[in-house]
């Protein structure tokens, strides 16, 4: 199967092994933290504080950290990256086992995962055009996304299970051996080849910096799309992550299995569409094609407002999987391409801070609105916004002659 082509190719097979495992995990450590903090706490304030704890540091340093993956060593990077949460998990796993982990232990490793994230997720984009050969990108990036989404699917479930069979440390137990997994798959290739950066040590972190600045507002199909993305997910994301809850209890008056259907239809479409991307060689008119797509979804979120049946809105959850991997898959294909190497990590960091810097505005707005306006109209407004958006981007030549 060409979806599966970049397996052949044996450095690329052991990252994306050791990352899916290691993904797995995550998905384990997410559902027994936020069990842990409810029976602790019962504070739904804790655990907003511990997503702040993992997402602020990230945001903080991810330009620091595209600074050093265009410095170092990709591989290395990773590799560091994974010894380090895996300690930091096992010693909470421990703590846990011991009955000795308090809130603030789960801050501090909040916090210390944030950091690395802020290193370990331009890193992965970056080193993996520079091991993997350029006809087995397409199968690569699909590949790396299919994991990701089919952990999101099975990982809540299995997370459940394993915390009710063996408790909250159990699973922070298994996530620590899953970080020691994936680092024992990056250790081979952390002796790989790989381009001479040597220059990059000599220049200053600010100049590395406006380096990578200047390489995103040198291409505007870059810069657009990264702006466009930053108001596009408060239209977007904060509709699903926040009003989605009150759409299925307030107005379909449904309980949690809805919910759990509306998402897991997310996820599967988001399987479906990096299946059918996985198995294209090539894709044409990848400006078109992934702010069509775009505009798709933001028409699909609208539609959640519509007075449709839950089979109606699962629906449209499937449409919205399918359409934001297309357009994730072709942008990151497009970064891999068309970005030079030695910048591809700044790039990547400055992509990712300026696409997501804007979401805990739009988690706060959306609460708010959902409050006031209900849910079916925050969906309207939402999805409506994010269409025209999509449309506005798509409206500038430099998008419409990406190919």
């Amino acid at each position: 199967m060409t979806l599966l082509k970049s397996l052949s190719h044996r450095p690329f097979a052991l990252l994306w092994g050791g990352q899916s495992i290691s993904r797995l995990g995550d998905g384990l450590y997410r559902i027994a933290l936020a069990w842990w903090v409810l029976e602790e706490t019962d504070s739904a304030t804790a655990m907003g504080t511990v997503m702040i704890f993992s997402f602020a540091p990230m945001l903080l340093f991810l330009l620091i950290g595209g600074v050093a993956v265009d410095r170092f060593s990709r591989l290395r990077l990773m590799l560091a990256s994974d010894l380090l949460r895996g300690a930091v998990v096992a010693i909470v796993a421990w703590l846990a086992f011991s009955q000795q982990l308090d809130l603030w232990h789960v801050y501090v490793a909040s916090i210390v995962f944030g950091f690395v994230d802020a290193f370990f997720q331009p890193a992965y984009t970056a080193a993996v055009p520079e091991i993997t050969p350029g006809d087995l990108l397409p199968s690569a990036n699909s590949l790396t996304s299919l994991s990701g989404q089919v952990v999101g699917i099975i990982g809540p479930g299995l997370g459940s299970f394993i915390v009710g069979l063996g408790g909250t440390p159990a699973a922070f137990a298994l996530d620590a051996l899953s970080f020691f997994v994936s680092a024992a798959c990056l250790a081979p290739l952390s002796g790989l080849p790989t381009p001479r950066r040597a220059e990059a040590h000599a220049s200053s972190v600010v100049r590395d910096l406006r380096e990578g600045i200047g390489a995103v507002l040198a291409s505007p199909w870059l810069w657009i799309t990264i702006a466009i993305a930053a108001l596009a997910n408060v239209t977007q994301f904060g509709p699903i992550g926040v009003a989605l809850p009150f759409l299925v209890s307030d107005t379909l008056h449904l309980d949690v299995t809805a919910l759990g259907l509306i998402q897991s239809m997310v996820s599967a479409g988001s399987v479906a569409g990096a299946v059918w991307m996985g198995r294209a060689a090539r894709v044409r008119r990848r400006g078109r094609l992934g702010y069509s797509a775009w505009i798709v979804s933001g028409v699909a979120t609208l539609a959640f407002g519509l007075p449709i049946t839950i089979a109606g809105i699962a629906l449209a959850g499937f449409v919205i999987g399918v359409c934001l991997s297309l357009m994730g898959l072709i942008w990151t294909h497009t970064l891999q391409e068309m970005v030079p190497r030695e910048v591809l990590g700044r790039v990547s960091s400055i992509d990712y801070l300026g696409s997501f810097v804007l979401l805990p505005v739009g988690y706060g707005l959306t609460g708010w609105a959902t409050d006031r306006l209900g849910a079916p109209l925050v969906f309207v407004i939402g999805g409506a916004l994010t269409a025209g958006l999509a449309v506005l981007g798509l409206a500038h030549p430099a998008v419409r002659r990406l190919d």
